[in-house]
């Protein structure tokens, strides 16, 4: 009986001792996320697991081509995927499938190599993004309800930068924004 309970309290200190470790990094370090919808097709599909790390950001600015996963901005309590693609103090306009930051006086045609020719982004429509504004879209432009639709997103309802794809097995690996 001696033996048991030795096992019994050793077990509940390794439990205690792992519930100390992981549930901090759970909760406020990396998150795992599930992709539901094809906002964001061909670069993450509709059930792929991820992995989110909501910490760099305290550390570092958000940067363009970012994947963030975000509180929607009409309902906080649902999360969104998206690219980001406009940054604070910056103008995003679009005009005849293409996408230009307009800040200082320069321009840049973004070079989105990470969407196909015939998924390029529609409509027409001029953005200036105010301090802690960013402008974000998914990569299927078609069909991605984003900043075209419900205006910018506030810094604050960034969760964190998609970091790692952890499920389909032969789509593992870990992200990395585009070059621009």
């Amino acid at each position: 009986m001696k033996k048991f309970f030795s096992f019994a309290w050793e077990t509940i200190k390794l439990v205690a001792v792992a519930l100390i470790i992981v549930l901090p990094i759970r909760y406020f370090v990396f998150q795992p996320f599930f992709v539901s919808g094809q906002s964001m097709e061909p670069n993450f599909q509709n059930g792929n697991y991820l992995i989110v790390d909501e910490i760099s950001y305290r550390f570092k600015e958000v940067e363009r081509g970012d994947v963030v996963v975000l509180k929607f901005p009409l309902n906080t309590s649902q999360k969104f995927i998206k690219r980001v693609i406009g940054l604070p103090g910056e103008t995003v306009e679009i005009k005849e499938g293409k996408i230009t930051i307009l800040k200082d006086g320069n321009s840049n045609v973004l070079d989105e190599k990470y969407i196909p020719e015939y998924n390029k982004t529609i409509g027409e429509m001029k953005i200036t993004l105010g301090e802690k504004q960013y402008f974000v879209m998914g990569d299927n432009r078609e069909f991605s309800y984003d900043s075209r639709k419900f205006g910018f997103l506030l810094e604050n309802d960034i969760i964190g930068k998609v970091l790692f794809r952890a499920w389909p097995v032969k789509e593992i690996g870990i992200f990395s924004a585009p070059n621009y």
